[in-house]
């Protein structure tokens, strides 16, 4: 029986095999876990479909074409695997003598990790030991290795010996470089996802006539809503009132209002969608994802602070699957977690939207005659200017700012 790289969705071309679960020859039971793929949106879990051996012909690291088999499956009954998982193998192993100064210790003292991880780690001189592995048990993949060398300056280091490598590498493995004046550089390949995001952003700058207006927002309301019901709502829903629930609500409200925003543009077409999906961006070590609420406009708010935590924590498990990032009529980011006073968000095409959140200060406005202190928040609108015109756009902007001014209508849904 082949194991192949399963079809993903239509946009997913190839994927990069990550992890290897079961070792060469391993006995592998109906249902196991075997292989962990990463491709630019997700990642995806692959399951024996029968009792069996395995047989491995893509080592981890490649990244090979949907359709591809990376394995076969000999089928059979088995009682006990016949291989313990590597990560055992490996604990068990006994160190490999070696004077410290040439070459990693064995790995019997080194966390469990990826071929692609090991290559890169001895290319810059990180030590394994010292980076934190997000993957299955522990386990270190190439994304941590990455994140931990933009907190710590690479070091130069001797070449590894043959006896350390892991394995014969497929290609060169990447060395430190130095700049035309001679000063040391590290080159690293991008990430499946990373490579995404970056042709994702390029699409949207050349695809899209983007424009951008702003307005700003009085949270006095908001802050007093939730200052004032938080601990009763807690304690009935489980979970936090936040400002995100706030935002999609006027959003959605928003865009009853002006139709246009919660469109795309088809060819010489318009379609105007009759539902409401919106997507929420959510920053992980790997980057930036867009999981959506579906028909968000049925959803409560407690509903909404519930999903949003849910695809939070998937994003940054890596679990998101391809439907939580499909489809999406319109975006909502809040760069103010990060403490951005003010942006201009790039759309998500085929979306001709996206709201910009941004951090809440305290400022001097005026009043009823008065300067008063306020909690005022920065908003800002991305939107395709070919199919919103300025008028719209800010006039949504402006409906969201007197929803979120004084929330009461949403409510009331007036």
């Amino acid at each position: 029986m082949d194991i192949k790289i399963p079809e993903i969705g239509e946009s997913i071309l190839e994927a990069l095999v990550a992890n290897w679960l079961k070792e060469d020859g391993a006995a592998v039971a109906k249902d196991d876990i075997v292989c962990e793929l990463e491709t630019d949106k997700v990642n995806v879990e692959l399951t024996a479909e029968a009792s069996g051996t395995l047989h491995i012909l893509i080592p981890e690291g490649q990244t090979v074409p949907i359709g591809t088999v990376i394995a076969t499956l000999e089928e059979g009954a088995v009682e006990q695997p016949a291989t313990a998982p590597k990560e055992t193998a490996a604990a068990a192993a006994p160190a490999k003598a070696a004077p410290a100064a040439a070459a990693p210790a064995g790995p019997a003292s080194q966390p469990p990790a990826n071929p692609a991880a090991r290559q890169q780690a001895a290319a810059t001189g990180v030590d394994l030991k010292d980076v934190a592995g997000s993957g299955r048990e522990g386990r270190v993949i190439l994304d941590d290795v990455l994140a931990h060398g933009k907190t710590a300056a690479p070091q130069p280091q001797a070449p590894v010996p043959p006896a350390a490598k892991v394995e014969p590498a497929a290609a060169p493995v990447e060395q430190p470089e130095t700049s035309a004046d001679g000063r040391p550089v590290t080159r690293q390949p991008m990430t499946p996802i990373r490579q995404r995001i970056a042709a994702r952003l390029l699409q949207a700058r050349q695809q899209t006539a983007m424009l951008t207006t702003f307005n700003e927002a009085d949270m006095s309301w908001v802050k007093r809503l939730r200052s004032r019901h938080q601990e009763h709502f807690t304690a009935k829903h489980g979970i936090k009132l936040g400002m995100m629930s706030f935002f999609v609500k006027a959003s959605i409200e928003a865009l009853k209002g002006f139709p246009a925003v919660n469109a795309r543009i088809d060819g010489t077409d318009i379609v105007y969608h009759h539902y409401y999906d919106i997507g929420i961006a959510v920053g992980t070590d790997r980057g930036l994802v867009v999981p959506v609420l579906r028909n968000a406009d049925r959803l409560t708010f407690a509903e909404i602070e519930q999903q949003i935590a849910d695809l939070a924590a998937k994003a940054n498990a890596r679990k998101l699957t391809l439907a939580d990032l499909e489809g999406g009529t319109f975006t909502v980011s809040n760069g103010g977690i990060y403490g951005s006073l003010l942006s201009t968000p790039i759309i998500n095409p085929p979306q001709c939207g996206v709201l910009g959140m941004h951090s809440i200060q305290d400022r001097p406005v005026v009043r009823d005659g008065e300067i008063v202190i306020r909690p005022i928040m920065n908003l800002a609108l991305s939107y395709d200017h070919r199919l919103i015109d300025g008028r719209e756009a800010v006039g949504f902007l402006k409906l969201i700012k007197d929803y979120i001014e004084d929330p009461s209508e949403l409510f009331l849904e007036l």
